[in-house]
């Protein structure tokens, strides 16, 4: 079972890949419905997800933490990045031993930037984003090859000041970078498409009755919303203004 959480489509391209690789169902973790007592009955589970500032999403977390899967499972990490994971490899080894689950390997494989809400963050150029997905394609089939041979280990790249990144920028961005209050849109510019609440994963976007979008408080800032809109209208405050916009070419 490889189950997958994705905004732009970076991570749900790595999942669908994995699957066709290893034969092996897919699914999304916000449309993985759960009654009460249900036990996921499979002897591998691969987790698919983008690192969100050096750690897990907080969704993610919450999911892993509450969903259940039957003993014996063998568990790997695989996850999308920009550049680097920080520890974000040593988060989900910690968040498999809490659940008494057996962590076999984690990997991670860089994809095009997608987060935009931070002075010198922006998209990848076409260029860029075009070399790293064609780089993608050859890593996710070593990965696949890897999980089926039940490699032992870890092949990421935590980057430089791994360990400031997870351990005090992470705790930050999860406290104080969450909040879904300055998602807004331009008035002139948005003509009512529903775009950015049908690429929500998190359902957290309702149209009016003029078909513009109002945030809920459900939000684990994958940036969907923003990155869908046809006519960048969808907009964070200033912090988007003169920011690029990515979807994830390859579905």
């Amino acid at each position: 079972m490889i189950f997958f959480f994705s905004g732009t489509g970076n991570s749900r391209y790595l999942a669908q890949q994995l699957g066709k690789s290893l034969g092996d169902e897919v699914r999304e973790m916000t449309f993985f419905t759960r009654p009460t007592g249900e036990t996921i009955q499979d002897s591998r589970v691969v987790w698919v997800f983008p690192v969100h500032s050096w750690g897990i999403p907080k969704f993610v977390l919450d999911f892993i933490s509450t969903v259940n899967v039957e003993a014996g499972a063998r568990h790997f990490m695989v996850c999308s990045c920009g550049d680097d994971i920080g520890l974000t490899h040593v988060q989900w080894r910690s968040l498999m031993e809490s659940r008494g689950w057996t962590a076999v390997a984690a990997y991670s494989v860089i994809m095009p930037n997608t987060y935009v809400l931070l002075p010198g963050f922006d998209i990848d150029s076409p260029e860029v984003a075009e070399r790293k997905l064609e780089a993608a394609a050859s890593r996710i089939r070593d990965v696949a090859t890897r999980i089926h041979l039940n490699w032992e280990g870890e092949e990421v790249k935590p980057g430089s000041m791994a360990a400031i990144k997870s351990k005090v920028i992470y705790p930050f961005f999860e406290k104080f970078m969450l909040s879904p209050r300055p998602f807004g849109y331009n008035k002139s510019r948005c003509y009512g498409c529903g775009k950015c609440a049908a690429h929500c994963p998190m359902g957290n976007i309702l149209l009016d009755n003029l078909r513009r979008p109002e945030w809920g408080t459900n939000c684990t800032m994958c940036l969907a919303c923003y990155h869908s809109c046809p006519v960048h209208a969808v907009n964070y405050g200033s912090r988007t203004k003169n920011k690029g916009q990515y979807l994830c070419p390859l579905r």
